[in-house]
Order: structure tokens, then sequence, then C-alpha cells
């Protein structure tokens, strides 16, 4: 009795697990702009625990439910600091969404690795899904991503842990990150992939023509954009001059912000591209949320976009 309850209840996970992979439509909700939390730790601000527990309860009340994390962060650190902190921040588990990603061996100081490489096989995938969990401190992940693609990985290797996090609720969802359409099809061809995190702005804009946007739409895989706002203000040249021509133009228009105009004019693609902000000031926090409100009209997102590439479309 003990064995068929078992193979019974192992036929319902894969059931569920093949389900998932045949229904693309049935998407996880994250926060329209997610709060990415990798300057939260000893690679940027090196908050402390109240520091954090005050900027969760920030976060979310500008409507940034989502928090964007890597096990990676702060030479695999910075995930236990926010796993402290949310573990006293009174925060229903329910209440927001937590992302983490896998698969970069980091050289630090906290693991004996030779060098920096990926490693996807499915006990590590397992176990770094595990990890992350317990550093977190909160029960299950709502989206794992494999955070940048590699050459030896398997598909076969990455169901084996995609479907066995997902049968047991350790992860709501999975997905990938910094993946071309064709890395994608590999592991969605035994996967149910249903994110693809990459760097996407205004100045890093190949997305729009390489056929990742596209691929994206086409397979109802939810974008997510790192470095939202590129290069903008962090280089001047012809291009960022251009660029802010128009935006202080705009900035009049829309009665908005730079940032936030930046972040609007992603949020205008059909795609539904969400947006990962990296900042940890609270002004910044509040002005991003803001972006949600703006519809950039059709005319105004191609100036952006001729502002970035110094020509007219074809």
């Amino acid at each position: 009795m003990i064995n068929k309850g078992l193979n019974k209840d192992l036929s319902i996970q894969k059931w569920l697990f093949l389900k998932a992979l045949k229904t693309p439509h049935m998407k996880p909700t994250f926060s329209k702009i997610i709060q990415g939390c990798m300057g939260w730790g000893a690679w940027g601000k090196h908050l402390n625990t109240n520091e954090m527990v005050d900027l969760m309860h920030h976060s979310m009340a500008c409507g940034l439910t989502t928090f964007d994390h890597a096990d990676i962060y702060g030479d695999y650190t910075t995930e236990a600091d926010f796993g402290k902190a949310f573990s006293t921040s009174g925060i229903a588990r329910e209440s927001v969404q937590i992302i983490s990603k896998c698969g970069i061996q980091y050289v630090g100081e906290t693991r004996n690795n030779e060098i920096k490489h990926y490693q996807y096989d499915a006990d590590y995938i397992v176990w770094s899904a595990e990890k992350s969990i317990k550093e977190l401190q909160c029960g299950y992940l709502d989206l794992l991503l494999l955070h940048r693609p590699s050459p030896l990985m398997h598909p076969d290797e990455v169901a084996k842990a995609s479907e066995k996090l997902l049968s047991e609720g350790k992860i709501k969802a999975f997905g990938v990150s910094n993946f071309t359409p064709s890395q994608t099809d590999l592991i969605r061809s035994k996967s149910p992939v249903t994110v693809n995190q990459i760097e996407f702005s205004i100045t890093a804009h190949q997305a729009l023509f390489d056929g990742s946007l596209d691929h994206m739409l086409q397979h109802h895989i939810i974008p997510m954009a790192w470095s939202p706002l590129g290069s903008v203000f962090k280089e001047k040249n012809d291009q960022t001059y251009r660029i802010h021509d128009v935006l202080r133009e705009l900035s009049d228009t829309y009665n908005a912000s730079l940032e936030q105009l930046l972040l609007a004019w992603i949020l205008k693609h059909p795609a539904g591209i969400h947006p990962v902000i990296g900042t940890a000031s609270k002004e910044r926090i509040k002005s991003a949320s803001g972006a949600a409100s703006i519809d950039l009209s059709e005319v105004d997102w191609f100036k952006l976009l001729v502002a970035s590439q110094g020509h007219k479309v074809p």
C-alpha cells in the first residue's frame, strides 16, 4: 500500500509538471517594477538588518513587491543577509515574490573555485535552489532562473532539477537569464520556461532586433530587464547627449523625471517587460514606481529610439 501510494504521488507530480510544460499561458505574477537586491549587501550599500527591513517595507509601499536575487550576490552572502532581515520584517510571505538565480560558480572568498565557470547538473541546481531558500528564509522561491547559459548545459539534466523543484513546491516557476532564443528553446524543449531576464535599456536595445523579445512574446515568456537605465547617466558621449536632449523635452510633456521616462520606454513594449531596478535609494524607488502610470505615445517612444541609434528608422 505504501509503494502504491508513493507511485500515485509521483504520477500526480509528473502529470502536474507535464501540464505546466505544455501550458505556457499559466504565468506567475510579479510587480511591474522589480526591486533588484544585488547592491543591498557586500557588493553595494552594506545595509544592516534594520536598514534592509525598512527598505523592504518602503519598496512594497511603492508597489515593488518582487525582490530579485542571485546566489552569487555579495560573494554568496547577500541572500543570507536579506533572509535575516526578511525573517524579522513581519512581512507575510504570500505578499511578496522572491526570485533567485543559480549556476555561476564565482571565484571569491566563500567557495574554493579555481576559475569562474557554470554548473547545471541536476543535483547542483536542486542544491543551489534549496540553499537559496534556506538563506533567504522564504520557504520557497517564486522563480528560479539559470543565471547565464553554459556551453555544457544539457536540457535533460535541467529538466530533472526543474521537475523535482516544481513538483515539490520548492519553486513556483522556472526560467532563464541572459539566454538567446535558441538557448531558451533548448531548455524549454524539456522544462517550462516562464521568464528570461536579459540586459535591456534605451542604450542596450539589441533585444529589439535580434529576435529575443519577438521570441518571448511568441512563446509567452515574461521578459525582465536588468540595468534598465543603461549607460544614460554613466557615460557622456554623442549617444547619451542625444538621449538627454529628448528626455528633457519629454520631461515637460509628461511631467516626469528622466529615469521615469526611461523605464516607461521599456514598459511600452508589447512583450510586457518588467524592469529590474538596482537602487537602494528610497527616493529613486518611489520615483521608479511612478513610471508604470506613464503611457508614452508611439511617436515619443520612437523619438527616444532614434536618439539612441543616431539615425532614423529604416
